[in-house]
């Protein structure tokens, strides 16, 4: 099948967003939270904003073919959710480890301060090669995530043997929507860096985009609507607390 249509779904608020966000509040150096991050699982508002994820996605079901999820659990369980038992249509459901969140190294669990204070050398090489291109010793750049998902978006997006257009929905995370924005809408390294300095991809949120003639089109970006209108949170968390230069 060639998608022409693509929802992308930030998960809802997990207990590693709002335990990084005290963290910083707090000032401390670490994020006091004992999971490995792929078993990190939402919140009790993040289950509420899948649940109004719900009611959004009842009204587009029709509509959508198939669904991708990263295979981190906040992740399954906000597509879960938000699915619900309804089996009035059969979904296709395909987890695909491309999609998961973007891996920190020695930075995992780390807050801005701890960062500067323990790993100084890291925020000079971050200064020094920009957000882009930093790789923290063990884990990846945003290039290195862009990669994964540029072999992820050749493998999805026309598939071969279907000659069918249609749209699919995605649950990931908020830097792997930021990459997909860079890769389908082209933009280069300074456009991208700087959308994502002034604007924030919302748990639980849908970002709209419709492939036209000419390439993709971006329709929507981190709507919560459905979140205001079910009376759910909206709740605002910027992502890995990665270190940002001064």
């Amino acid at each position: 099948m060639s998608v022409n249509e693509l929802y992308l779904v930030r998960h809802g608020e997990s207990i590693g967003n709002v335990a990084a966000t005290q963290a910083e509040i707090d000032q401390l150096d670490t994020i006091p939270i004992d999971i490995r991050d792929a078993d990190v699982p939402l919140s009790t508002t993040g289950e509420e904003q899948a649940r109004a994820l719900a009611e959004w996605l009842a009204e587009h079901r029709d509509e959508i073919d198939l669904y991708w999820v990263s295979p981190y659990l906040r992740a399954r369980q906000t597509l879960e959710i938000a699915l619900g038992n309804d089996a009035a249509k059969p979904v296709r459901i395909a987890l695909d480890e491309r999609l998961r969140d973007r891996e920190l190294g020695i930075l995992d669990l780390l807050t801005r301060r701890g960062v500067a204070r323990l790993h100084p050398e890291e925020t000079e090489r971050r200064r020094h090669l920009g957000k882009f291109y930093h790789r923290p010793p063990g884990g990846e750049s945003w290039a290195d995530v862009a990669l994964r998902l540029r072999s992820f978006l050749g493998d999805a997006l026309d598939a071969p043997g279907d000659d069918t257009r249609g749209a699919a929905l995605l649950v990931a995370h908020d830097a792997v929507v930021m990459l997909f924005l860079y890769l389908l809408l082209g933009l280069p390294e300074s456009e991208l860096l700087d959308y994502a300095a002034r604007n924030t991809v919302l748990n639980a949120s849908v970002t709209h985009l419709v492939r036209e003639e000419n390439g993709w089109r971006l329709i929507a970006f981190s709507s919560v609507d459905h979140l205001k209108r079910e009376g759910a949170e909206v709740t605002v968390h910027p992502g890995s607390p990665d270190v940002e230069p001064e």
